[in-house]
Parts: structure tokens; C-alpha cells; sequence
């Protein structure tokens, strides 16, 4: 793979990108990786980042990104569960877990001086000659970290890939998010996320010009748009809510009329923001629906979107999209049901060390992702809730039995529920409904303040309200229904 890579104002062309990713292949293979094998990468944007994921795949194994907010416990245990037999971080993230036990694990530290815990990872990169030649394993793809209903994330192992399942993948890649030789891109969205990361490995494949920021920022984006004629971009509609909040003489001091495709996936976006981009940037922003299980499944187009408002798009070519009941029947149009798709242009998956949470998200060779909608007579999709209690917030996937479990081993908690709630700029914020134990005296701040101490900032409550009984049934089944219902009351939406 050849890109060329502008960052933080400096370029790297496509001949020194190629050989820095040989090297590390090469760096890679010295140190036992070879096909199906996991590399563990913590590490923010940058051309490194890049480079990993391309000379981990050109081995045939899986690169897993982790996910840079994460604390210790939480790097601890997929560096175990992924059973990664290499881990290279960002020099200061890395200096950030404290009491790490990598265990058979080799630890290397990018963007360091050489004298921390780990070795510097460039010194043993430039250090060996480069890998010649193709690809000598058929390549896997990623290794996400996705959570599920128990809390504990789950590691996607993906079978390799067949040469027809990498063109059709190519394929998909090129409708949903417009790749094109010679395409000039920007993408600022984290690396650690399914969708850049694809984005990112998209545009290498194509040849283009990555602009790749270490973090979005809305005036930044419309000038790097309008100054380097940038055609491609990827953005989340959070981005989008902070774009349309810059004063008009700012917005209209940039011409983006050089865009031709924006993609955007990671979270639902709201009709009214679609539309005021549209109305702004023209027909070029683009919706898909997928998950880091399936791929992507569905596209909405700008005109699409403007004709069947808050549609999350109709399958994409070759996917098979059915709405089934509880009993796996097939739902008219119109009628709600859990969404099942099938999409053969990916190879299959397990999840590392948990093959049941595998077999109960298929039925009759479709899967599920838990989400609930319908299909319209045309066959568009429309995605109304989810059978778990997913919060995606400004594309971000969080699982509110991960907080809660924090939250129960808090002194003066006897129960707790977390749960989404309606948020304008990222979709959904965080709540917790908290019931204290008799006589103790929390606030909530301290209620933030030990989430904060043990997990991701992300999974801290935004908001937190104190009851004196949560709604249990006799069972102990919890109904947070009731609990998040005030809050989206008038909504058309719950999600």
C-alpha cells in the first residue's frame, strides 16, 4: 500500500510510508508474528498508527486497536484475552498504566526516548530491512473490542479473508464511503473505532492522500477543506453538530465545494442536522449502517436522506436485510422487529473465548446486532431501538452494565442503573440512577468521581439523579424502562 500522509503539517510520501510499513513488517515477523497472531496497538493518530495496521496485515494476523482512554484493568484484560503476542503503545499512554502485566506479551513504546519501561519501537523498526514482496498470508482484518449486555468486551477474531471476500470488501468500502484512486481525504475521527480505522486502511488501499488529524476540530476542518481542495472526508454527526455551530462569517469564509463524497457512520444522525449540511455542503453527505461484527449494510445518500428523513439507508449490493420476530418470522413493512442481516463479502467471526455469545446473534445463517427496526414499502430501513442497552454517544459505544458494575462496588450504593438519555450535540448522554444505602450521604460528583477512577472517561454518568427505590420486580429484573422514558418523552426516536 502506497498513501501518501499529511500530519500535523508535515508529509510523508507514498515511497517512505512504504518502506516504514515493510520495516515494521519485517520488525514484526522477528518477533514470532505470522498469521492469525494478534498485535495489540494503543496509540493515537498518527502515520504510525497507519503503518502498524498495514505491515500487521500484510502478515496475515490481526492488528487490535485498544482504545486510548482505557485504564490499566481494562488493557490488562484484553492484552489476555486477545492473547496478543505483541503490544506498542504511544510512549505516554503507556507510562500512564500503572502496574501493567503484559505477561508472554511484548511491550514496545512509540514516541519515546529509549529510556522507559518498554523498548523504543522505531530503534528495532529502522533497525531491520525492509519485507520484500506480496503479502504471504490472505489478510484478517481488525480485532475490535466490542462490549455486550455482560459488561466484559468481546474480541472479534475474524477468519482470513478469500481473495473474492477482499474485492468485494474493496468493493463496499468504494460505495460506502466513495473511495477513488487519487482521492484526498480527511479523517480526524479516532483510529481505535472500526469505521476510521476501515476508512483509514481504505484510502492507503487506494493509493490517495490521507489528511489524518490527531483530533476533529470544526474550524480546523473547514480550512484544511478549503485550502487543499480535499474531495473525501469522514465524519460523525457530532462533528456535524459542532460544524453548524460556527458563526456564519466562518462557515462562509471556506469553500468545501471541492467535497464529493462525506461518509458517515458510528451513531444515527438527526434529520434536521443532515438536512442543514445538505442545505450547506450539498449533496454530498452519505449515511451508513453497519457494526464491527458484520461490516456495513446499509447507505443512505443525501437525496435519500431528504426523501425518507431519518432512514438509516437500503442494503447495500449483495447484503441480504430481514426484519424477524421473537419466533424468526418475517415482519411486513412497517411492523418493528429485530434487524438480521447477512453479508458475505466479510469472512465469518468468532468472539475470542466466547463462542456462546456468538451463536445466540445468528438465526438460519442471518445475524443480529440486537437493533430493532423496520423496513418502508420501498425497503429503506428504520432503526427505532436496541434490544440491549447500548448508549452510543457521539459514535462512541458504551455499555452501561460495564458502569454499573464500577458503580456497585461503591460504598453507599445499594443499587444502580445506567442507561441512555437524549443529548443534542452527541446523540445520547450517560445517566445513572443511583439508590444510596440507608444513611449514606453521596453526591454526584463523588458518584463521577469513582467511575472516573476506574474506567474511560466516556462511561463517567454525565447525569446522576438519587432515588430512594429503584423499579425492580419481584425477580430482580430492573425496569429502566422506566427510568429512561421521562427523558425521551415526545421523542421519535430512542436512539
Amino acid at each position: 500500500m502506497r498513501p501518501t500522509l499529511v500530519f500535523q503539517g508535515r508529509t510523508l510520501a507514498a515511497d517512505a510510508f512504504e518502506q516504514r510499513w515493510r520495516r515494521s513488517a519485517a520488525a514484526l515477523q522477528a518477533l514470532g508474528v505470522g498469521d492469525g497472531d494478534v498485535v495489540a496497538l494503543m496509540q493515537r493518530n498518527s502515520p504510525e498508527a497507519l503503518e502498524l495496521m498495514v505491515a500487521v496485515r500484510h502478515l496475515g494476523a490481526q492488528w487490535c486497536p485498544v482504545n486510548w482512554h482505557f485504564k490499566t484493568d481494562e488493557v490488562q484484560y484484553i492484552l489476555g484475552n486477545s492473547g496478543a503476542r505483541v503490544f506498542i503503545a504511544d510512549a505516554g499512554l503507556l507510562d500512564t498504566l500503572h502496574g501493567l502485566q503484559p505477561g508472554t506479551t511484548a511491550v514496545y513504546a512509540i514516541g519515546g526516548d529509549g529510556s522507559g519501561a518498554a523498548p523504543a519501537w522505531e530503534a528495532l523498526r529502522d533497525a531491520t530491512p525492509p519485507l520484500a514482496g506480496e503479502a504471504p498470508a490472505a489478510p484478517r482484518g481488525a480485532m475490535f473490542y466490542t462490549s455486550g449486555t455482560t459488561g466484559r468486551p468481546k474480541g472479534i477474531v475474524r477468519a482470513a479473508m478469500t481473495p473474492a471476500q477482499s474485492r468485494a470488501a474493496l468493493d463496499l468500502r468504494r460505495l460506502a464511503y466513495g473511495l477513488a484512486p487519487g482521492m484526498q481525504a480527511l479523517l480526524s475521527a479516532p483510529l481505535y473505532h472500526s469505521a476510521p480505522n476501515s476508512y483509514a486502511l481504505g484510502v492507503a488501499q487506494e493509493g490517495g492522500t490521507l489528511f489524518l488529524e490527531p483530533r476533529f476540530d470544526a474550524l480546523r476542518t473547514l480550512q484544511l477543506i478549503a485550502a487543499h481542495r480535499l474531495s473525501h472526508a469522514y465524519l460523525v454527526p457530532t462533528m456535524y453538530v459542532r460544524l453548524l455551530a460556527l458563526p456564519a462569517a466562518q462557515r462562509a469564509a471556506h469553500d468545501v465545494g471541492s467535497l464529493r463524497m462525506v461518509a458517515s457512520t458510528g451513531s444515527p444522525c438527526p434529520p434536521e442536522v443532515k438536512r442543514a449540511m445538505i442545505e450547506w455542503w450539498g449533496p454530498v453527505i452519505n449515511e451508513c449502517y453497519g457494526a464491527s461484527e458484520l461490516g456495513y449494510m446499509t447507505l443512505l445518500t443525501s437525496e435519500q436522506a431528504l426523501r425518507k428523513p431519518g432512514s438509516a439507508g437500503a442494503a447495500l449490493p449483495g447484503v441480504t436485510l430481514k426484519i424477524l420476530d421473537d419466533e424468526g418470522r418475517e415482519q411486513p413493512a412497517g411492523r418493528p422487529g429485530l434487524i438480521y442481516i447477512d453479508q458475505p463479502a466479510f469472512s465469518d467471526f468468532s468472539y475470542a473465548g466466547n463462542p456462546e455469545a456468538r451463536a445466540r446473534m445468528e438465526r438460519g445463517g442471518l445475524k443480529t446486532m440486537g437493533d430493532v427496526g423496520y423496513l418502508d414499502d420501498e425497503g429503506y430501513l428504520f432503526i427505532v431501538d436496541r434490544q440491549a442497552d447500548l448508549v452510543i454517544s457521539g459514535g462512541v459505544n458504551i455499555y452501561p452494565a460495564e458502569t454499573e458494575a464500577v458503580l456497585h462496588a461503591m460504598p453507599g450504593v445499594a443499587d444502580c442503573a445506567v442507561f441512555g438519555i437524549p443529548d443534542d450535540e452527541f446523540g445520547e448522554a450517560l445517566a445513572a440512577a443511583v439508590q444510596p444505602q440507608p444513611g449514606a450521604q453521596l453526591t454526584e460528583e463523588a458518584v463521577r468521581d469513582w467511575v472516573r477512577e476506574r474506567l474511560a472517561g466516556y462511561k463517567v454518568p454525565r447525569l446522576v439523579s438519587f432515588h430512594a427505590q429503584l423499579p425492580r420486580e419481584d425477580s430482580g429484573k430492573l425496569f429502566k424502562r422506566k427510568l429512561r422514558e421521562p427523558y425521551w418523552a415526545g421523542r421519535a426516536r430512542r436512539v
